[in-house]
C-alpha cells in the first residue's frame, strides 16, 4: 500500500525553546540561508525521488512541521509547489511560529495549495514565554491567528500547560482569549521536561519550579471543560475542534495507516509486504538498505527515522504482525472514538482471542476504558476520563498484546 501521508521536517529554529529536544538547528544570518538553502535542495531532491516513482500518488494529508518551516519563507512555499506537483491532498498542513508568520507568507502559501496553520502559541502570558525561552509575544501570536484565518487557511493552535510560573488563572486565560480569536482547531500539551533541555538543567539546580503532574491533570480537565463550552469537540486525549476540522493527518498516525517522512529526523511507517517495484525504483532504501527483497522481513511492519539531510541513512525497526496489531489497539485507544468492534476482530487474527478479551475486560473493570453500542449496532471500547489521566496504565495494557 501506498503512503497515504506524507511529512517534511524542517530542522531550523531562530532559537530553540529551553524545553525542546526534537532536531533544530538555531541559526542566524549568512549562516541560516547557506543552511536552508543545502537542506532544502536535498529535501527537494527526495520529494523527486519519491514522487517520479508515483509513491506519493495517494497521499491524502501533508504536514510540513519542524523546528520552524515557517522561518523559511520563499523556500517553503516553493516546497509546497513541488509536492503539489505529485499529489492534491485534501489537507495540506504548515506549523509556523508567529514571528516569523507575515501575511506575504500566509498569502503565498494559501495561493500554492496549504490549507491549514498550526500555529505554536504555546501560551498568552508574557511571563511564561520567557520562562520557556519563546521569542514571540502574545500580540504576535494573536496577529498570526488573525492573518491565518484572513486568508481562509483551517487554523490551529498549540497550547501548552505546566510552564515554570503558569498558574490555573493564567491557563485559563490564555484559553478564554484564544477561543474568542476563533481557532478551528486547539492542541493542549502538558509540558515534558526532557533530559538534556536547558530547562530540565534549571529545574535540577533549582532555579525554576515546574508545576507537577497534578497541576497538569487539572490544567487538561479546565481545557476539555472551556473548549466543550467554545463548542470544541474533544476527539484526542490532547486535540479538540470545531466540527469538521478535525486533523486528518495526525489521525493516520493513530489509526495505522502507512505514511511516508522525509527529511532529517523524519519518521514513517508502512506494512509488509512491499512491491519489489518499489525496492528497484529505490524508493525504499530503508526497507531493504540496497539488498534484495528476500532479505527483507517478509510481513509485519516496518517504522523508520531518516538520519541525515540527503535521505541515506535510516534508523529501522521491524514489528511482528502481533506487534503492529498490539500497537494500532494501544494508538486507538489516544482517540474518543477508541477501539471499534472491526478492529478487535482484526486483532484477533493474531492476538490469541483470550489474551485480547482479558486486556479488554480489565481497562472495563478498572475504569479505564468503557464499552459503547450505537444505534447502528457498531460497538467500540472507549477510554473514560480515568483511562486518560492514567494513559500509561490504559495504553500498556494493549501495548503488553504485543508478546
Amino acid at each position: 500500500m501506498k503512503p497515504r501521508a506524507l511529512y517534511l521536517h524542517i530542522p531550523f529554529c531562530k532559537a530553540k525553546c529551553l524545553y525542546c529536544d526534537f532536531d533544530s538547528r538555531a541559526l542566524g544570518g549568512c549562516e541560516l540561508d547557506a543552511a536552508m538553502d543545502r537542506y532544502c535542495t536535498a529535501l527537494t531532491s527526495q520529494i523527486d525521488t519519491y514522487g517520479a516513482a508515483g509513491e506519493l500518488d495517494e497521499v491524502e494529508t501533508v504536514y510540513i512541521g519542524g523546528g520552524t518551516p515557517s522561518l523559511l519563507g520563499a523556500r517553503l512555499v516553493s516546497l509546497v509547489e513541488r509536492v503539489r506537483g505529485y499529489c492534491d491532498p485534501t489537507e495540506f498542513t504548515c506549523e509556523a511560529n508567529p514571528e516569523s508568520f507575515t501575511l506575504e507568507l500566509a498569502q503565498a502559501l494559501r495561493e500554492a495549495g496549504v490549507t491549514r496553520i498550526s500555529l505554536g502559541v504555546q501560551t498568552l502570558d508574557a511571563g511564561e514565554l520567557k520562562a520557556i525561552g519563546r521569542i514571540h509575544s502574545a500580540e504576535q501570536a494573536m496577529l498570526a491567528i488573525a492573518q491565518a484565518k484572513a486568508v481562509g487557511f483551517s487554523t490551529s493552535c498549540d497550547v501548552m500547560c505546566g510552564l515554570p510560573g503558569q498558574t490555573l488563572e493564567s491557563f485559563g486565560r490564555t484559553l478564554e482569549t484564544l477561543v474568542t480569536l476563533r481557532p478551528d482547531h486547539i492542541s493542549v500539551y502538558p509540558l515534558q521536561l526532557e533530559e538534556g533541555t536547558p530547562l530540565a538543567r534549571l529545574e535540577e539546580q533549582g532555579r525554576i519550579a515546574v508545576p507537577d503532574e497534578d497541576f497538569q491533570a487539572v490544567c487538561m480537565d479546565l481545557a476539555a471543560e472551556k473548549l466543550a463550552g467554545a463548542g470544541f469537540e474533544r476527539y484526542e486525549v490532547a486535540s479538540y475542534a470545531q466540527p469538521g476540522q478535525r486533523c486528518r493527518h495526525n489521525i493516520t498516525y493513530w489509526t495505522g495507516k502507512p505514511y511516508l517522512g522525509l527529511g532529517r529526523s523524519a519518521a514513517g511507517m508502512f506494512d509488509i509486504p512491499v512491491t519489489s517495484e518499489m525496492c528497484n525504483l529505490g524508493t525504499y532504501p530503508f526497507y531493504t538498505s540496497g539488498a534484495n527483497l528476500s532479505s527483507a522481513p517478509q510481513e509485519g511492519r516496518v517504522r523508520y527515522r531518516q538520519l541525515d539531510d540527503e535521505g541515506a541513512q535510516f534508523d529501522t525497526e521491524h514489528l511482528t504482525p502481533r506487534e503492529a496489531m498490539a500497537e494500532d489497539l494501544m494508538l486507538a485507544c489516544r482517540m474518543t472514538d477508541g477501539i471499534p468492534r472491526d478492529l478487535l476482530t482484526r486483532a484477533a487474527s493474531c492476538i490469541p482471542e483470550a489474551d485480547l478479551r482479558a486486556a479488554c475486560e480489565t481497562a472495563i473493570s478498572s475504569g479505564l476504558a468503557t464499552w459503547d453500542e450505537d444505534a447502528l449496532g457498531k460497538g467500540a471500547l472507549r477510554p473514560t476520563h480515568l483511562g486518560w489521566l492514567d494513559g500509561n496504565e490504559l495504553f500498556g495494557l494493549f501495548w503488553g498484546l504485543a508478546e
